[in-house]
């Protein structure tokens, strides 16, 4: 899974990825110019977002991506304690508030719950579609009750398919969420990655589920 950190405290934007790492893949911005932009590319299971930052300020960019209809969960980082400013950040459209200092089991306490409540982490961290079970402490995959290997990547893109089913997911989607912005490879390869996953559903027949949107990129069918 992965999570956007959006904090201009070099220290603490250390520190929380350090937090996260055993966990997530850890995408930073230091700004809110940076950090608009990376939220808007809507490749994210969380956004931990600092309120007062250079540039556009948490309340501003929350209020941006809610615009664009992107409902990745945001959990509000803030030195603030006030009502007033927690009332506005969950009315702005922000899903949690954390105050800082913080403990790192608190925060990754938040991040799970809030990864719960959108459906993307379930109790058992396992997600299903149809007959397909991707089992995410393990990694591994079961099709109609077979035990199938795939490679990390192919994992990853089969479950961010099945997190986004009956969504159209562009190729730059795809290849910021697997492969990252800063890849030393091209957007070529989702293509390729696609190809092969489709052999491996194929004895299955789920191949077929996974539809191209031509000139876009892909689409699971809804279970």
């Amino acid at each position: 899974m992965k999570v956007l950190v959006v904090e201009d405290n070099a220290a603490l934007l250390e520190s929380i990825k350090q937090i996260l790492a055993d966990e997530y893949e850890v995408d930073t911005a230091d700004n809110g110019d940076d950090g608009l932009f990376m939220a808007q590319q809507n490749i994210y299971d969380v956004i931990l977002l600092d309120v007062m930052l250079p540039g556009m300020d948490g309340f501003e960019i929350v209020q941006q991506i809610r615009r664009e209809k992107i409902n990745t969960s945001v959990l509000f980082l803030t030195a603030k304690d006030g009502l007033e400013d927690r009332v506005r950040g969950l009315e702005m459209g922000g899903d949690d508030y954390l105050v800082k200092p913080f403990q790192a089991p608190e925060l990754k306490a938040r991040i799970r719950a809030l990864l719960r409540r959108s459906g993307i982490l379930s109790l058992e961290a396992n997600i299903t579609y149809r007959g397909i079970e991707l089992r995410g402490k393990e990694k591994d995959i079961l099709i109609d009750g077979d035990s199938i290997k795939l490679t990390m990547k192919q994992y990853e893109l089969l479950e961010y398919l099945i997190q986004n089913k009956g969504k159209i997911l562009t190729r730059e989607q795809i290849f910021d969420r697997i492969w990252g912005f800063d890849s030393d490879t091209t957007i070529a390869i989702v293509e390729v990655f696609v190809h092969h996953l489709r052999k491996k559903l194929e004895p299955y027949q789920y191949h077929k589920d996974i539809q191209t949107v031509r000139g876009v990129g892909y689409m699971l069918n809804q279970a």
